[in-house]
């Protein structure tokens, strides 16, 4: 089965995470890893700290960046009596089902579409989060499933104008695909301590399987660091698959330079037919606007090529189409299918 519906990786790990992998030696995971006697959470976080320019003591480290958020919605949103997170329109369903884990209530701030792409307003986001006061207030850049993105400069904007109170969450799952750029990280986290930045190993270095997410907080949260933190550390065969992961941004910018070349397909291919709209995507996928009348036939080829895209049922996205960006030959099937659908 070629799975291109919930922007996994249909590419090959660096050679790095396979040669960690083959001369892992099961005898390490008869013992805990002896880092937080140094007050360390991990190797991990001590690579991460030095990569990004952030204290080891505000990295975060979660299974997967999935853990990453729901430690941050949960603690925050149970700390007192405001429990109103603020999320995108269009965004990924599990945010608001996280809130309503913890009896939080969500609110759901617009996004914009403007020609090929969808947008936040910054202004527009400024005054909503001071007129509601939610407790949260989550950014995803880029957003799935629309795949447009906040500059670092739009981020800081955002932070300097709403309320000190509110803990602002930036999902950057996509973030590597965009910019090699990660100095703008520690200056925000720094500066604000209303701020968490949320990334993970899943996306860009192609490990969804290993669950591994991280992410960077601002200062004077204590009491969600122990309640976050593992006390006898992490899971030391992930961590020595990650540091091999880390070490590969040559082999995985590769891939993503793949991924641009499907991006151009679809707009080349599809772009001018009626009924279809490519939006500009700066993640691991692309959505595509595209006429319904052919979803049934579409469905039936893709299934019997052994292809599986999503079909958005999000109010509002209803004709959309997101797909995967996978490699050269799965991205040209789909092209192809979707062709043959509207003869």
């Amino acid at each position: 089965m070629n799975y291109l519906d919930r922007n996994e990786f249909n590419f090959q790990p660096s050679e790095k995470v396979v040669e960690a992998i083959k001369s892992f030696d099961p005898q390490t995971l008869c013992f805990y890893t002896r880092i937080y006697d140094q007050g360390k959470k991990s190797v991990i976080s001590v690579r991460l700290s030095e990569i990004y320019g952030v204290p080891e003591e505000q990295v975060l480290l979660g299974y997967g960046g999935e853990e990453i958020l729901k430690n941050a919605i949960h603690y925050f949103l149970m700390e007192g009596d405001n429990k109103t997170i603020l999320i995108p329109e269009f965004s990924w369903w599990y945010y608001n089902r996280v809130a309503g884990e913890c009896g939080g209530s969500f609110e759901m701030y617009p996004l914009h579409e403007t020609g090929d792409t969808f947008a936040y307003d910054v202004d527009e986001m400024i005054e909503y989060a001071n007129r509601v006061k939610p407790r949260m207030l989550l950014l995803a850049s880029p957003n799935n499933p629309t795949g447009n993105c906040l500059t670092s400069e739009e981020i800081g904007r955002i932070m300097e104008n709403i309320p000190s109170e509110t803990m602002v969450l930036v999902d950057e799952a996509y973030a590597s695909f965009i910019t090699t750029d990660v100095d703008y990280i520690a200056p925000l986290v720094n500066k604000y301590n209303n701020l968490i930045i949320s990334r993970t190993l899943s996306k860009f270095y192609g490990l969804p399987g290993l669950r591994c997410g991280f992410g960077f907080i601002g200062k004077g949260h204590d009491q969600f660091l122990s309640y976050s933190n593992k006390y006898l550390g992490y899971n030391r065969f992930s961590e020595a698959v990650a540091l091999a992961a880390l070490e590969s941004d040559d082999h995985y910018r590769k891939v993503a330079d793949d991924m641009a070349w499907g991006r151009d397909l679809f707009k080349k291919e599809l772009g001018d037919k009626p009924g279809f709209k490519v939006y500009t995507s700066v993640a691991n996928f692309i959505l595509i606007k595209y006429p319904t009348e052919i979803k049934e036939a579409l469905q039936k080829a893709l299934a019997e090529k052994n292809y599986k895209i999503k079909f958005m049922a999000d109010k509002g996205l209803e004709d959309c189409l997101r797909i995967t960006l996978g490699r050269r030959e799965q991205v040209q099937m789909v092209v192809d299918t979707i062709k043959e659908c509207l003869r």
